[in-house]
């Protein structure tokens, strides 16, 4: 590799650093329908055409910003939930759930793409999948781990969940081999909880309802965490 080469394509790291970075600002302002490849150029100083040598069209920048927002979202469960030993299912379900929050919380614009309304006209490509899956893997291995060490303790009350759905969730069975659809289906309870709540707190739906939202998304958690049967 040449030294002019290299010179190159760090040059074009910079500038599509640059670009997703103006992009992302836009979406705060403008909203992920609202993103133009031409307003960015603008920005930046950059004519229009040129542009399109980073990011051929909006839904390739979009599928960017996406790809960043779920990594970023997965890198931060990530570490949330290593930072708790093995053992301490509980810990480690807590650390995940209150990671997604925060994380939110930080970055609304870049939830709200991930986890908002769909952008009008964008069909996300199979670039997306990998990353898409990174937060809700933790949250799968956690259960997974904990059922394999017999920690998970459906309560007698949860109803079997009915035979027509015996072949449904794949994907979800794929990150707790070897659970029963009953904690498959309690998990997706559990998952669908933390995601409702955090997008009602991220979308402003708790807004003059409840004040300490910590305090109440700990005790929510740790409600969602005694349906699934994770009690330590």
């Amino acid at each position: 590799m040449t030294a002019s080469r290299t010179a190159r394509e760090r040059v074009r790291a910079e500038l599509t650093r640059e670009i997703t970075d103006i992009a992302r600002r836009h979406l705060a302002t403008e909203g992920a329908g609202g993103l133009s490849l031409r307003a960015v150029a603008r920005e930046m100083g950059m004519v229009s055409s040129a542009i399109y040598r980073y990011f051929p069209s909006r839904d390739d920048l979009l599928t960017t910003l996406i790809i960043d927002s779920y990594n970023s979202l997965g890198e931060a469960v990530e570490q949330a939930e290593a930072g708790h030993p093995r053992e301490d299912f509980l810990g480690r379900w807590l650390a995940a759930c209150h990671a997604v929050r925060e994380w939110a919380i930080e970055h609304p614009h870049e939830y709200a793409l991930i986890y908002g309304s769909p952008v009008p006209g964008y069909q996300a490509p199979q670039d997306t999948i990998v990353a898409r899956v990174r937060d809700v893997a933790v949250l799968g291995r956690v259960v997974a781990d904990a059922w394999e060490a017999e920690a998970v303790r459906p309560p007698g009350v949860a109803p079997a969940p009915p035979s027509e759905l015996a072949a449904d969730a794949s994907g979800i069975r794929e990150l707790i081999p070897g659970a029963p659809d009953s904690v498959i289906w309690l998990s997706i309870a559990a998952w669908t909880a933390l995601y409702g709540w955090v997008n009602f707190e991220v979308f402003g739906q708790f807004n003059n309802t409840i004040e300490d939202r910590r305090t109440a998304f700990e005790h929510a958690m740790r409600l969602a965490a005694a349906t699934l049967g994770l009690t330590q």
